[in-house]
């Protein structure tokens, strides 16, 4: 049955006597009996005599009349033959798209907006082919040239010459099988081309003539192979091709020479060519989820490479001079065959190491001295039976993952890391730390190592742990974490002033109390060592007279006051009067290899110290070697140090959680090129004003301070991308604060104390990961928090009034 016939049913013919033929209707291959069989037609109903109420009503028949059906004779072929077809004539909802169809989806008021914006979206149109005037659409029509001057000047926008060409161009989650060649015809003007979630099998080899093409998107489809011409493509920066039927790269993308991004995901690549290390400029590389079971030398090329995707591979090791891709920020191996990792000498940038389910059985010691700024390393699921004590190196870690593997024991050491804030160690049979322990989580863990560092400590007779525990900055801190052995690398330019410098470098702590009693008790002036500032009853005075008054850290500094605070200087000590010994540093020689390591890893981190102020000496010297790191997390700083002014210009990171910061000075706006900044776990309450002029700031943690509102400062952050401020006293959002944020896309409000949730911040769409849970707020409820952001900010866009 032609079903696209049905929708236009000629029910003109249902007249006089003429019944409803279901053998007609249906073809006439079967017999059927009338419809109407004992009553006779509607149609038919008419005054029967003695039927009274039909004569009162002027002959309107009121019922259907009782009378013995009519004998009817039984339809032969040829009678049927006679009979008149029904036009039974619908359109299915499930049917073949004709060409007209698709010309109809592009309306004129698209076509407007395509010629005055330079985008058309014809995305989700259920196209089977590409309407065949898209591809004038460059071109002027007759009606805009026929439009005569007085029109024109009435609506001007209209005009042909203001139109725009088009640039973007979205035909994605259609039925596409083929795209047409005329799709050259927008060469002088397409830059961005996108035909993810279609049905193409190839594509023409016009698209080669796309001279302005920086974005291809033709990801899940069914391509086995992208035309030759394709490569040709001189301004192509961002290329997808994942999830499609790819058993190769054709080795002629080595000339795409501006390609900025690849992903290959999800296809059956076997093997990499030769020269995709011509790939320069590559910054992202995504083979995840192919079989490719190893990588060719010429990788180590892309010397501009940040992020390797290589999960769900068959490889068994990587490149030995890994260390060459200097850029390396995420490294994502995970579901190999790895055997055993690299030493990532020379991958300084590496920031995270996903390496989980593997065959790894060691970490590399060298790996822990190499990998400085390494902050998520996850090895669960390998075959790991020892962890090294080189482990505390990695002091930027955050996160560290060796579960479901065979580790009985953990090294105490992993307590010196300052900013690990998740250790997970499930799966594994580890015997000397009780299993109640473990479960209470990485807080307990760390306490627990940290005591038995303390224990170990005192047991072989140290210097209360050496310089672990000391309050002033250690040679130990400021080296990076490695202990002092005294000696230097073979490639350190002074290596010869080693032997000159021999003495004792001992770090001093200065404070009223602690230098009457010890003097006082006979020790030698340039001999005494700090006392717990947990004891020192002058420091906590003054915490409690200036901790939330910004105007007394002002004034304390100008009427030099700064004299009372404590603090602990690296520098050799002089032969002087103990009066001229605490006011006046004088810094003879600075050691060797702490200079060294700043020059090698940038970074500045003392942390775990108990500092409450750190000298300017200290900050001179780390500008001198360009320092652009500055971590002093875990100390009992009270604002930030005023030497910090001095590398305004080169610090990029600056961590100062975990202290006891009251108060951020006006100077913070001085730093131009801040790109995150870590105040979280202080006694903050409120920011400067001038904390707005930080446009380079892309990552902001104020999390577990005293804020009852976000700052407006913050509101005019126009580069910030990532506000963490959990863990507060925040009763109210600022939705239009937020809104004038144009950058952010993930906001933690956990555990504040938000009582109302305005509808209106589901209209933030940039916002992509939002956290609200802990708070007091009845709606959105708590089911619907667990399913997202998305689930989210839809409920409140439901909700707004209209």
């Amino acid at each position: 049955m032609n079903f696209c016939q049905a929708a236009n049913t000629d029910f003109s013919t249902f007249v006089g006597s003429q019944e409803c033929d279901q053998g007609s209707a249906f073809g006439g291959d079967f017999d059927v009996s009338p419809c109407f069989t004992h009553y006779g037609c509607p149609n038919e109903m008419s005054d029967l005599p003695g039927n009274g109420r039909a004569a009162a009503r002027g002959g309107a028949a009121s019922r259907i009349p009782r009378c013995a059906p009519p004998q009817r004779q039984r339809q032969t072929p040829t009678t049927m033959a006679r009979s008149p077809r029904i036009n039974c004539s619908f359109r299915p909802v499930f049917h073949e798209r004709t060409t007209n169809e698709d010309d109809s989806v592009l309306t004129q008021q698209l076509w407007k907006l395509a010629r005055k914006t330079g985008h058309l979206n014809l995305s989700n149109k259920a196209l089977a082919k590409v309407p065949e005037r898209l591809y004038d659409i460059n071109e002027a029509d007759a009606d805009s040239k026929a439009v005569n001057l007085e029109q024109l000047t009435i609506k001007e926008e209209d005009a042909w010459w203001n139109q725009v060409p088009l640039t973007n161009l979205d035909l994605s989650s259609n039925t596409l099988t083929h795209l047409s060649p005329k799709i050259a015809n927008l060469q002088q003007s397409l830059t961005v081309l996108t035909l993810h979630d279609n049905a193409l099998v190839e594509l023409p080899p016009e698209i080669g003539k796309l001279e302005k093409l920086m974005r291809l998107n033709v990801s899940h489809n069914k391509l086995s192979q992208l035309p030759r011409e394709t490569y040709s493509l001189p301004e192509l920066r961002h290329l997808n091709i994942s999830y499609n039927a790819f058993n190769e790269l054709d080795p002629d993308i080595s000339d795409l020479h501006m390609l900025e991004f690849l992903d290959a995901g999800h296809n059956n690549i076997q093997s990499l060519p030769g020269g995709i290390g011509f790939l320069v400029r590559l910054t992202a590389l995504l083979l995840p989820h192919n079989h490719i079971k190893e990588l060719p030398p010429d990788l180590v090329n892309m010397r501009s490479l940040q992020k390797l995707d290589l999960m769900q591979n068959d490889l068994t090791c990587l490149p030995e001079d890994m260390g060459l891709l200097r850029k390396l920020e995420c490294l994502y191996l995970q579901h190999n065959d790895i055997l055993e990792l690299p030493n990532f000498e020379g991958n300084e940038a590496l920031s995270e190491l996903h390496a989980s389910n593997n065959f790894i059985m060691t970490v590399p010691k060298a790996m822990c001295s190499n990998l400085p700024h390494l902050k998520i390393l996850d090895l669960r699921d390998n075959k790991i039976t020892e962890l090294p004590d080189e482990l505390c190196l990695l002091r930027n870690l955050n996160r560290l993952d060796v579960s479901n593997n065979t580790i009985s024991m953990l090294p105490v050491t992993l307590s010196s890391l300052a900013h690990l804030i998740s250790l997970q160690v499930d799966g594994n049979p580890i015997k000397t730390i009780r299993r109640d322990i473990i479960q209470c989580g990485t807080t307990r863990i760390l306490k627990t190592l940290h005591e038995r560092a303390l224990a170990k400590a005192k047991e072989d007779g140290s210097d209360v742990a050496g310089s672990t525990l000391a309050a002033g900055i250690s040679v130990t801190r400021l080296s990076g974490g490695q202990a002092d052995d005294g000696e230097l690398p073979n490639k350190y330019p002074d290596s010869s002033y080693q032997q000159q410098q021999q003495h004792q470098f001992q770090y001093q702590h200065q404070c009223p109390c602690q230098y009457h009693q010890q003097h006082q008790g006979g020790v030698a002036p340039h001999g005494y060592m700090y006392k717990s500032l947990s004891q020192c009853q002058e420091y906590h005075e003054q915490i409690q007279r200036h901790l939330y008054k910004p105007e007394s850290y002002q004034s304390s500094l100008a009427s030099g006051q700064q004299s009372r605070e404590c603090r602990g200087v690296m520098y050799q000590q002089q032969q002087q009067h103990p009066y001229q010994q605490k006011h006046h540093y004088q810094q003879q020689a600075v050691h060797p290899r702490w200079v060294y390591k700043l020059r090698h890893t940038r970074t500045l981190a003392v942390n775990l110290e108990e500092l409450t102020e750190v000298p300017e000496q200290v900050f001179q010297i780390a500008r001198n070697e360009g320092v652009h790191v500055v971590d002093f997390a875990r100390n009992q700083l009270s604002t930030l140090p005023s030497g910090l002014q001095h590398m305004h210009d080169l610090v990029t990171e600056l961590v100062l959680s975990h202290n006891l910061i009251g108060y951020v000075p006006q100077f913070i706006s001085q730093f131009t090129r801040i790109t995150f900044l870590n105040l979280s776990n202080n006694l903050l309450s409120d920011l400067p004003k001038e904390f707005g002029v930080l446009n380079t700031l892309r990552e902001l943690n104020i999390a577990n301070n005293r804020f009852e509102f976000i700052p407006n400062g913050v509101f005019e952050l126009q580069g910030l991308e990532i506000l963490v401020a959990s863990e507060n006293h925040i009763k109210m959002l600022n939705v239009s604060g937020l809104k004038s944020m144009p950058r952010l896309s993930t906001l933690d409000l956990r555990n504040n104390d938000i009582d109302l949730i305005p509808p209106t911040l589901g209209n933030l769409t940039k916002i992509t990961h939002l956290e609200l849970v802990g708070n007091p707020f009845r709606q959105p409820r708590h089911q619907i928090l667990m399913k997202g952001t998305e689930a989210i900010m839809s409920y409140l866009r439901d909700r707004i009034p209209t």
